[in-house]
C-alpha cells in the first residue's frame, strides 16, 4: 500500500535518482523530472501530496514552481532543497507557502522526517480569490452526501455554525468523514477566506507534534537550525482542525488548553507569548468521557472542546444514504479514470445497502474505486462485490435468514417457476406492509426491515402503485 504521492524536481539527475529510489523503497508513489515545466505537468496529472523541489534551477526555478503548485492546489506541501549558502532564499520560500526546506548535503533521516511531518499536516492557505471560490465549492454542503434525517440534522448544525467561531468537537467512527465536515464548517463560515490547517494528532510522536503545533526557536533542540512558525500561527484568523484529539499526551493537552483559554502559544524553546486567533475544530473516534475516567484525557480540556458537539453516525445507521454515496463515488471515479462503467445493478445495490460497513464511507469509496478500476463491464454486478465485503452481519444476516425460512416454509408445491413463486410472495408481503403503513413508504420499509430505496425499487418493479 502506497504511503503518499510525491513529485521530485531537481536539475541534478543524480539527486533525482537518489531521492526517487529511496522514497520508492520507503513505499511512496514517486514521479520525478529534471525539468520544472514537466514537474508542473506531473503535479496536474498526479495530484501529489508533496512536491520536493530544488530552488536554483532554470528556466523555471523552485520559487516559480512553488507559486504554480499552490495555484493548482494550495493543499500540496512543497519542500525546498537548497545549498547551505542559499538558506535565505529557502526561508523566503517558507514565508511564501513552502512547507519546509532542507539544506544540501542532508542526512537521509532528516528528509524522511520532514516528509512524514508534511504528510501528517496539511496547510491550506487561500489568498487567491479564484482558488477561494473553487475551495468553497469543493467543500460545500453538496459534497457531504446524504438525505437521511441524521444527515439533515448535521447540515442544520453546520449552517448555524457559519455565523460563529465556537469550538466544535466532532465524534464519529473512523471513516465517517470527520475532516470533510470540519472543512465544510470552515468554508461556510465567516473565516472561509482565511487559512484552514489540519493535523492528525495520532500520526506524530509527542516531540514532533509539539514543534508542529507551536513552532520552535533556533537551537531549541538538535536539528532546529532556524526558527520555525507553528501551525497555530499559520492558522491565525482561520480554522485549525485537530484530528484524533484523543491520541494526544497530557503535556500537549495542557498546551492546547492554554490556546483555548488564553488564545496564545509559546514556541518550543521560546520565552514570549504569541497571540493567536483561531477557531478550533477537534475530532475523535474515542469515547473521551471514558478516556477521562481512565486518566488519559484532561476533563478541563474536554469541556473547552465540547462547546458544540457534533456526532457523525456510522453508515449502518443511515443506510438510506448508501445508494446516494455509491453513485456519487461511481461518478467520481468513472470521470477520473475514464472508465466504461455506467451504473450499479439493483442486485449489487441491494448487497451494498445490506452490508454493515465497519469502515464506513471510506470503505465504501475504496470498494467502488477498486471495482471501477478493475472491471471492464458497463454495469457493476453482484458478483463484482464477491470477496470485497466482509461476513454478513446485522441487517444482511437477518434478511438472509428470513429469506431462507420463507422459502422453505411457505412456497406451495405447484407448477409455477421458482422465481415467479418468490416474486408473488414478495409482492404479497409488500402489499401487506403498505396497507399496514397506510401507504407511507418509509414506515413500510421499516416494517419490512429494508431500505426505502429498496422498497421504492420493488414497488416500481412489481407496479404496485
Amino acid at each position: 500500500m502506497k504511503k503518499g504521492k510525491i513529485v521530485i524536481v531537481d536539475d541534478e539527475l543524480s539527486m533525482v535518482e537518489f531521492l526517487s529510489n529511496m522514497l520508492i523503497q520507503d513505499g511512496y508513489q514517486v514521479e520525478s523530472t529534471t525539468d520544472g515545466k514537466q514537474a508542473i505537468d506531473l503535479v496536474r496529472a498526479n495530484s501529489p501530496d508533496i512536491v520536493i523541489s530544488d530552488i536554483k534551477m532554470s528556466p523555471l526555478n523552485g520559487l516559480q514552481i512553488l507559486k504554480q503548485v499552490k495555484q493548482i492546489n494550495p493543499e500540496i506541501n512543497v519542500i525546498m532543497i537548497t545549498a547551505f549558502g542559499s538558506i535565505e532564499g529557502a526561508v523566503g520560500a517558507v514565508k511564501d507557502g513552502a512547507y519546509d526546506y532542507i539544506t544540501k548535503p542532508f542526512k537521509i533521516e532528516n528528509i524522511r522526517s520532514v516528509i512524514k511531518r508534511a504528510l501528517s499536516t496539511r496547510r491550506l492557505i487561500t489568498r487567491d480569490e479564484s482558488i477561494q471560490a473553487e475551495l468553497k465549492e469543493k467543500y460545500g454542503f453538496s459534497n457531504i452526501i446524504g438525505r437521511s434525517e441524521k444527515m439533515r440534522e448535521i447540515y442544520g448544525v453546520i449552517k448555524k455554525l457559519s455565523k460563529s467561531s465556537s469550538t466544535v468537537l466532532i465524534y464519529g467512527e473512523s471513516g465517517t468523514g470527520k475532516e470533510l465536515v470540519a472543512r465544510a464548517i470552515h468554508f461556510n463560515s465567516i473565516r472561509s477566506n482565511k487559512p484552514f490547517v489540519s493535523v492528525n494528532c495520532g500520526a506524530l510522536p509527542e516531540s514532533l507534534l509539539e514543534s508542529e503545533l507551536f513552532g520552535h526557536e533556533k537551537g531549541s533542540f538538535t536539528g532546529a537550525i532556524s526558527t520555525k512558525e507553528g501551525l497555530f500561527e499559520t492558522a491565525n484568523h482561520g480554522s485549525f482542525f485537530l484530528d484524533e484529539i484523543g491520541e494526544t499526551t497530557t503535556p500537549i493537552q495542557v498546551k492546547l488548553l492554554r490556546v483555548l483559554q488564553e488564545r496564545e502559544i509559546k514556541r518550543v524553546g521560546g520565552i514570549k507569548n504569541i497571540s493567536v486567533d483561531v477557531r478550533v475544530i477537534a475530532a475523535t473516534s474515542k469515547d473521551l468521557k471514558e478516556e477521562i475516567k481512565q486518566k488519559n484525557f484532561r476533563e478541563d480540556l474536554y469541556y473547552r472542546l465540547n462547546v458544540i458537539p457534533l456526532y457523525l453516525p456510522p453508515l449502518r445507521e443511515r443506510r438510506e444514504d448508501i445508494p446516494l454515496l455509491a453513485n456519487h463515488f461511481l461518478s467520481k471515479y468513472v470521470k477520473n479514470q475514464n472508465s466504461s462503467v455506467r451504473e450499479i445493478s439493483p442486485e449489487a445495490m441491494d448487497l451494498l445497502s445490506d452490508y454493515d460497513w465497519p469502515g464506513n464511507v471510506r470503505e465504501l469509496e475504496n470498494i467502488i474505486e477498486n471495482i471501477v478500476t478493475l472491471t471492464e463491464n458497463k454495469v457493476i454486478l453482484k458478483q463484482d462485490l464477491s470477496g470485497k465485503l466482509g461476513p454478513k452481519t446485522g441487517l444482511a444476516a437477518d434478511k438472509e435468514e428470513k429469506r431462507d425460512q420463507t422459502q422453505t416454509q411457505v412456497l406451495p408445491e405447484d407448477e409455477k417457476p421458482f422465481k415467479e413463486k418468490t416474486a408473488e410472495f414478495e409482492k404479497e408481503l409488500i402489499n401487506q406492509a403498505l396497507e399496514s403503513a397506510q401507504g407511507n413508504i418509509s414506515r413500510a420499509a421499516r416494517e419490512l426491515k429494508i431500505t426505502r430505496q429498496d422498497l421504492q425499487y420493488k414497488i416500481k418493479k412489481y407496479k404496485l402503485i
